[in-house]
């Protein structure tokens, strides 16, 4: 992982020395410059990191499981405003107080509705009013999460940012439920703490890709549920809210379709209990969930495919596509998710076994691949890839139990160090 990384940014630097604009800050795999910042507030993340090594395992092996759940979350939580504000208090509102995010454009919604029937219109960048980059580039669930925080009385980018620091802390539970009902409590234990304090969270304070996150594991881990059980009500009722809310999460992010994977992973792993036809209505009520939303919002006055075309070519059309060459990027993007999964997670794919859990940061892994060589994301998958990132760390549940404790200081240490020496954009 070290070797890779260092060879990619090596390559990163010496093309912005010959004049290829990465648009990468200034960085050459993450985005952001190379500016180190030490402060009395580093020691903030450095103590939480500390006790979180050392209390973290044992708390996720003691807890009872109903107090493990919002415990692991608070914990996320927690850790991800340590490592932010160890920049600064503005720091995890900064973030989104720029132009190209989605904030910027809610004073511009009116009624939903003309805002779902006339959203598409907005997104090529030479039209009369286009969306900012962020807003274009994405469905308009993004955008419309945040509108709703502002008209239900949570106004500004402090409320804002605590709904992305809370969907993405909140997805750590969800991976935790589906581990359980995939392959049992122990492993879902295991995995906890590395879920917890992985670097990852340098995203979670504060990126909208964190809210994100958060929905589409709870979709998943709805669908893992409801497979794990016996057919009947309880089941189909779990597969219907997963399918909904999938079907929320594809209105937020355009490539959460490859989650799918994810999704056929955790139900199909219950083929020899369910049978195929078992696994067919799991699949099929989610699927109902899933068309329920796309219906919604289609009689709003948005298609989704033709969405999906229109950021298609507002992505391709800019700049920011044009000047990054995709040689480069199809190998950084790889490197900069090994910085955000961190040393725990590549060692924890290094030491997986043949059983059905191994399946889960498998099918992750296969969507980042996905989308990595479809050539639309070139850069800043530290963040575009979370929602996949928090599957992948699974694989930490596969780590020699003599070696746990030492890869889970590694990847706080990297967390730390991450925040101290680079000025990420978010």
């Amino acid at each position: 992982m070290v070797a890779f990384v260092l060879v990619v940014g090596r390559i990163g630097r010496r093309l912005t020395q010959d004049g290829v604009v990465l648009h990468l800050l200034g960085g050459w795999v993450l985005r952001g410059q190379f500016d180190v910042i030490w402060t009395p507030r580093v020691w903030l993340p450095v103590i939480v990191g500390l006790a979180g090594v050392l209390l973290g395992p044992p708390l996720a092996a003691r807890l009872p499981w109903l107090a493990l759940l919002p415990g692991s979350a608070l914990a996320t939580a927690g850790w991800a405003v340590a490592l932010a504000t160890t920049s600064g208090a503005d720091r995890l509102r900064a973030p989104l107080d720029v132009v190209y995010e989605y904030p910027h454009d809610v004073p511009r919604v009116g009624s939903i509705g003309a805002f779902l029937s006339g959203f598409v219109d907005s997104v090529p960048a030479d039209s009369a009013e286009p969306w900012t980059t962020h807003v274009a580039g994405h469905p308009p669930g993004a955008l419309l999460a945040f509108v709703l925080l502002d008209r239900v009385g949570l106004p500004g980018l402090g409320w804002a940012a605590a709904l992305c620091i809370a969907g993405g802390a909140l997805a750590v539970p969800a991976v935790l439920v589906a581990v359980r009902a995939l392959a049992g409590e122990e492993p879902a234990r295991t995995a906890a703490p590395f879920l917890v304090l992985a670097p990852v969270a340098l995203w979670v304070a504060t990126s909208a890709d964190a809210l994100f996150a958060g929905v589409a594991a709870w979709g998943v881990a709805l669908l893992a549920t409801a497979a794990a059980r016996a057919p009947g009500r309880s089941s189909d009722v779990r597969a219907l809210g997963g399918g909904l809310l999938l079907g929320l999460a594809l209105f937020l992010s355009f490539g959460l379709t490859a989650l799918g994977l994810v999704v056929l992973a955790v139900v199909g792993v219950h083929r020899g209990r369910l049978g195929w036809d078992g696994v067919a209505r799991v699949l099929g009520v989610g699927a109902v969930g899933v068309l329920v939303v796309v219906a919604a919002f289609a009689v709003g006055g948005y298609w989704w495919v033709e969405g999906f075309s229109a950021a298609g070519d507002r992505v391709r059309s800019g700049p920011s596509y044009a000047d990054r060459p995709l040689a480069f990027f199809v190998f950084s993007n790889v490197a900069a998710a090994a910085l955000a999964l961190g040393p725990a997670a590549v060692a924890g794919l290094a030491s997986l076994r043949r059983t059905r859990l191994a399946l889960l940061p498998l099918a992750a892994l296969a969507g980042i691949l996905i989308s990595d060589v479809s050539g639309l994301v070139r850069g800043e998958t530290e963040r575009i890839w979370l929602p996949f990132y928090v599957w992948v760390l699974t694989a930490c549940a596969f780590l020699p139990r003599s070696q746990r404790r030492w890869w889970l200081l590694l990847s706080a240490a990297l967390a730390i160090g991450i925040e101290v020496v680079v000025r990420t954009e978010w």
